[in-house]
């Protein structure tokens, strides 16, 4: 796959007013100088996506839906290619990366299936004087800013419905990962998207622009995928324009092992739910809530688990685990476990790091963790378990709920206990008895501050639509 660098305006490939290193965290090596851009290219972005909106919006949905089914195409054609660039500029297992493209490739086949499925509504009004008819019409040009945990189907699951819709663009992805989004707009260009329609821009000071961006009076949505602190500046930026908004934001999902529960099941579950993306994502489960006649068991079965998690560089054979995206994020995980176990906490594996170039943190559990820690209200976002006793389902409960995220939870028991259980939780989601939920046929969102509205699913399609109604009389 040929790296591609430059930003993506209006159907073009063009510089910006400088360049950026992007690195590969698990060797500090320099992949690509990506262009950055100004205030200059920024208005251009925009400028395309106001030109391009009016004839991508009024393009039949058939044709939208059979461009996005040849980006499913071509994305699983080109699946390796894109693997290992994610791998080269995130530092993740490659089995991780080529877990994300199919996961990515899928958001352009379901919506390319939604595209000619929005349904309207026409009916009589119970008066009787008139009839009721409601359509949905494209919500306008779309500002999407993505993290870099998951560059492709972080960029997918925004810029597939916004395009099955019918808007137009504006792709910010971070900074850390720009080169796999970068490759989307290419691969998107390939499928036969319009000019204007897809946009890149990578800007540089990044808040001021893209507040810039979003205080535009051309730029009516805003799709943001990041931290909750960064999500409140967003949201009272949008507020002087009244920009539409949906937000995914940080989850500390929970992870309740109740009495009755499989201790194998929910060991690999555990596994799985922690140690998926190297513990680099929002649905990674972050506090685990042992009952007190499982914890010993559990404990020493996920040490023994994780002890055996294989570490090293991404790219090398039967790697489970590979780098951080940075030193940055290495060090804060550090800095959070260095504070548990100040406070009583026992780490309880011993893995090694290969060594100390690479932004490399061992799979971790820690045992004897207060329920009161500082630990557990942070989003660790890396492959660190600590494990807390309770004594009851109601204690459980309690804690799981103790926090200002609600994105995802899980719960592991008996199936009518654990969905019973699972009906008390605040969270967006629940996976009961598996460790992996996401799934592009499904609504994915939280409550509280872990978000406003979903992405995915029936649902992910409308928050790039407005309804419209029209009164017909009889």
């Amino acid at each position: 796959m040929k790296i591609v660098s430059d930003l993506y305006i209006n159907g073009r490939w063009t510089g910006g007013v400088g360049r950026s290193p992007v690195l590969n965290p698990a060797t500090g090596e320099t992949i690509a100088e990506v262009a950055v851009a100004g205030p200059e290219e920024c208005d251009a972005a925009i400028a395309a996506a106001t030109a391009a909106a009016h004839d991508w919006a009024r393009r039949p949905p058939r044709q939208r839906a059979e461009i996005l089914r040849r980006a499913f195409e071509l994305m699983t054609e080109e699946a390796e290619d894109f693997a290992r660039l994610i791998t080269r500029e995130n530092g993740k297992a490659l089995a991780d990366s080529r877990s994300e493209v199919t996961y990515a490739a899928e958001f352009f086949r379901w919506f390319s299936e939604e595209t000619v499925r929005v349904r309207g509504d026409y009916r009589l009004a119970p008066g009787g004087d008139k009839r009721i008819i409601t359509i949905h019409e494209p919500v306008g040009v779309s500002l999407l800013v993505t993290p870099w945990n998951y560059p492709a189907a972080m960029a997918t699951r925004k810029l597939a419905p916004a395009l099955a819709a019918g808007c137009t663009t504006i792709l910010k992805p971070a900074g850390e990962t720009p080169l796999t989004a970068l490759a989307v707009a290419d691969l998107l260009e390939r499928a036969g998207v319009p000019a204007g329609v897809v946009n890149v821009v990578l800007p540089q000071p990044v808040g001021p622009l893209v507040r810039l961006m979003i205080d535009d009076p051309r730029v009516r949505n805003l799709s943001f995928t990041g931290s909750t602190e960064v999500g409140r500046i967003l949201l009272h930026a949008c507020a002087d324009t009244v920009v539409r908004v949906s937000m995914e934001l940080g989850g500390n999902a929970p992870f309740l092992v109740l009495k009755e529960a499989d201790i194998a099941a929910s060991i690999d579950g555990a596994v799985v739910a922690k140690l998926r993306n190297g513990g680099s994502a929002c649905t990674a489960a972050n506090r685990f809530y042992v009952h007190r006649s499982l914890a010993e068991d559990f404990t020493a079965a996920l040490t023994a688990a994780m002890s055996e998690i294989v570490v090293g560089p991404g790219a090398a054979d039967g790697v489970q685990l590979g780098s951080l995206v940075s030193a940055q994020e290495r060090d804060k995980i550090s800095a959070l476990v260095d504070a548990a176990i100040n406070d009583g906490a026992a780490r309880t594996t011993s893995t090694v790091v290969p060594d100390d170039r690479g932004a490399y943190y061992p799979a971790t559990v820690l045992a004897g963790v207060s329920a009161t820690s500082t630990l557990l209200r942070h989003e660790i976002f890396g492959p660190v378990a600590p494990i807390v006793v309770v004594d009851d389902e109601v204690e459980a409960v309690r804690l799981a709920n103790d926090s200002e995220y609600g994105l995802i939870a899980y719960v592991y028991g008996p199936e009518h206990h654990a969905l019973r259980v699972a009906s008390r939780l605040e969270a967006g989601m629940v996976a009961v008895n598996r460790g992996l939920l996401s799934d592009p046929a499904a609504s994915f969102g939280g409550v509280k501050q872990s978000g406003l509205g979903r992405e995915g699913g029936f649902d992910g399609i409308h928050e790039f639509l407005e309804s419209k109604y029209i009164a017909v009389n009889t």
